[in-house]
């Protein structure tokens, strides 16, 4: 019984890293790949950010100003 303390302990943890790693404070980001701009080229749908990259991008490039 003493053992599962820290191994549930632990695996409250593990899962709050995990869902913690997919966000950011930027969910308003709507990231599209924008194929008329180039081939990897990500625009976002909100803010306006431009990007390039194989993927899109987790957290929201826009200039702060």
């Amino acid at each position: 019984m003493p053992i599962l303390v820290p191994l549930l302990l632990l695996a409250v943890l593990a899962a709050l890293w995990w869902q913690r790693r997919g966000s950011t404070l930027t969910r308003d980001c709507r990231w599209r790949l924008d194929r008329a701009a180039g081939a990897e080229v990500w625009r976002c749908a909100v803010c306006g950010a431009v990007t390039e990259g194989a993927r899109s991008p987790r957290h929201c490039l826009r200039e702060r100003g």
